[in-house]
């Protein structure tokens, strides 16, 4: 029986598979392979990132049969190393790219307004100007139209114009001398691997086949028409076929790799390296983050998280072109210097490389055009269907992922021989965001009945949403876990323990990495907290003493390696030294 027609005579097929909160524990993900091995969908999704997970949400709110399958971990490429923005393009409105913008902005609202609220906070942004008349003039009216654009009711204030006396007050940190004046607005900031998160999650809750490691090893076809994909489970090292109506190949800068499979593709990405560095909160002072152009790039300084919150200060990017390897992105010396340089243009105290807590490279999958230079290649993207049963979505801004994943659907759905609804993901909270005002509001309450600081809960709050009563109620158990983690005291023991029990984390590096972001706010790089919550993580995924010395173990070679990798001249000399350290996932992975 084909998938088309198992949906047809099996409508109530997802309420029976759901895991109704959301929860990607060990056993969901166990029950997940047995479903993609012996089930047959409508829509297989490969790519856990900000865009396949997405398209995950997207299918399966229509009532399509779908799974989604990752090769390593959820946003565990570009959706983890990015700028940290919800925004509309700024930059963009200089190359008239309106629809974009527009596009954009209108994302934005909705993830601050209804879908993800817990996870996005308001920034407060200066541009700093350092001409008197014109630049006031040229930059005021790009930003001026940048809030029409975004619409009267956004919730967000309105750009201000301030001059050098104003500006310095609301951010001592800027010298006096590299400056006339600013101006003030207002942008969205998120955490991408924990929104990329909540939207796997949201998928798996309304029936979603999810599992991480899991890579596709080829495609499946009948004659010229692809039915499915061959998986290797890299935790396992079984292999198995998916069967499906429709593939969607939603591996960003992989796009490439998974198209050979198949001999040919429309599509071509160029992968743009961008790296940031991270420092503490109290190398800058500010009330608001900066951005401004550099020779080759945009220079971001954000605040993270939003003031009052900020323990961190994020600072980048680069933008180059990257051709080497493609899971582990590597900075070189180079790229640490050419941002610390950019940045101390503006700061009266220059920072150093030893004020450098974290660093991290992601890869920017830009569709290919005529140009070589990154710059000018295209942010948007393309949805096409390069052979019969495979649509191939890539390009876009993390910002848009939802409307790259409604035109994904659309696509795929234009062969399966029934009507389908209309996507309705603008209106589907993810999963800790339904009530969370109502939970924010009770914020006070809720750190007297737990005992804990009424800081911890909005740490909590803002990373959980209302999933925090689960937080809370297991500390309730085990009030142990309410400890701080060594090195990384903003965290609790419980988010680790959490991580594994809710959120699919199978390693430390998923914990460390994505889950929370110790590996790039702590000096070193997360190696204490590994120690610390290797027992609690074992218990909870089962690891046996001789696995916990050897999670450690992968994850302190990772530190090293990175750190070696940070040293070097250039990419390649980088690549190499990144590389040095073995993959978690490389067990079964194969070549």
């Amino acid at each position: 029986m084909s998938a088309t027609a198992a949906s047809a005579t099996t409508p109530s097929h997802f309420n029976l598979n759901a895991t109704p909160q959301g929860q990607l524990s060990p056993e969901y993900r166990r029950e997940s392979i047995r479903r993609l091995a012996e089930e047959e969908f409508d829509i297989l999704v490969v790519g856990g990132g900000v865009t396949g997970t997405g398209t995950a949400l997207d299918a399966a709110s229509r009532g399509l049969r779908v799974g989604l399958v990752e090769a390593r971990d959820f946003a565990s490429g570009t959706s983890s190393r990015s700028s940290k923005m919800f925004h509309g393009g700024l930059r963009y409105l200089e190359q008239f790219d309106f629809g974009l913008v527009f596009e954009a902005l209108h994302e934005r609202t909705l993830m601050i307004e209804r879908l993800c609220p817990h996870l996005v906070n308001k920034i407060p942004f200066l541009y700093p100007l350092t001409h008197r008349v014109w630049e006031r003039a040229y930059v005021g009216a790009g930003i001026g139209l940048y809030d029409v654009m975004a619409g009267l009711k956004t919730g967000m204030p309105r750009h201000r114009h301030l001059s050098r006396k104003k500006t310095l007050q609301k951010a001592p940190s800027l010298r006096a001398d590299s400056l006339v004046g600013a101006i003030q607005y207002y942008d969205a900031q998120v955490d991408d691997a924990r929104h990329t998160l909540a939207l796997a999650r949201t998928a798996a809750k309304f029936g979603a086949a999810v599992a991480s490691s899991a890579r596709v090893v080829d495609f499946a076809q009948e004659g010229e028409r692809v039915v499915g994909a061959r998986v290797r489970d890299l935790e396992g090292g079984t292999e198995f076929t998916v069967n499906a109506g429709q593939v969607i190949n939603a591996t960003g800068v992989w796009t490439d790799d998974l198209q050979q499979f198949v001999g040919r593709g429309q599509i071509k990405v160029q992968a743009s390296k961008g790296v940031h560095i991270v420092v503490p909160s109290d190398r800058i002072h500010s009330d608001s983050g900066f951005i401004t152009q550099t020779a080759t790039s945009v220079l971001f300084i954000i605040p993270w998280m939003a003031p009052p919150y900020t323990r961190h200060w994020i600072i980048g990017t680069t933008d180059t072109p990257w051709e080497l390897d493609k899971a582990h992105p590597a900075a070189s010396a180079a790229d640490i210097d050419y941002i610390l340089d950019e940045a101390n243009k503006w700061l009266n105290v220059p920072l150093t490389k030893a004020d450098v807590e974290g660093v991290y490279a992601g890869l920017r999958p830009l569709l290919k055009g005529e140009s070589e230079a990154t710059s000018q290649l295209s942010r948007e993207h393309a949805v096409v269907q390069g052979v019969s049963g495979l649509i191939t979505v890539a390009g876009g801004k993390y910002t848009t992922y939802r409307v790259m994943a409604k035109d994904a659907v659309d696509a795929a759905v234009r062969s399966i021989n029934r009507k389908v609804p209309e996507t309705p993901t603008a209106d589907l909270p993810l999963v800790g965001a339904e009530g969370y005002q109502v939970l924010w509001n009770q914020r006070e309450q809720l750190a007297q009945h737990s005992g804990l600081h009424l800081t911890r809960i909005e740490h909590l709050l803002r990373r959980y949403g209302v999933e925090t009563r689960k937080l809370l109620a297991e500390i309730d158990e085990r009030p142990e876990l309410a400890t701080p983690i060594d090195g990384a005291d903003e965290y609790l023991l419980v988010e680790a323990w959490y991580a594994a029990a809710w959120e699919g984390a199978l390693h430390m590096d998923d914990i460390l990495t994505r889950r929370t972001r110790i590996s790039i706010e702590t000096f070193d790089r997360g190696v204490a907290a590994a120690n610390q919550i290797a027992p609690i993580v074992g218990e909870v995924l089962g690891w046996s003493e001789e696995d916990r010395a050897r999670e450690i173990d992968h994850y302190t070679k990772r530190v090293e390696a990175e750190r070696e990798s940070q040293t070097q001249a250039d990419d390649l000399t980088a690549d190499a030294a990144r590389l040095g350290a073995p993959d978690v996932r490389i067990g079964f992975a194969g070549s």
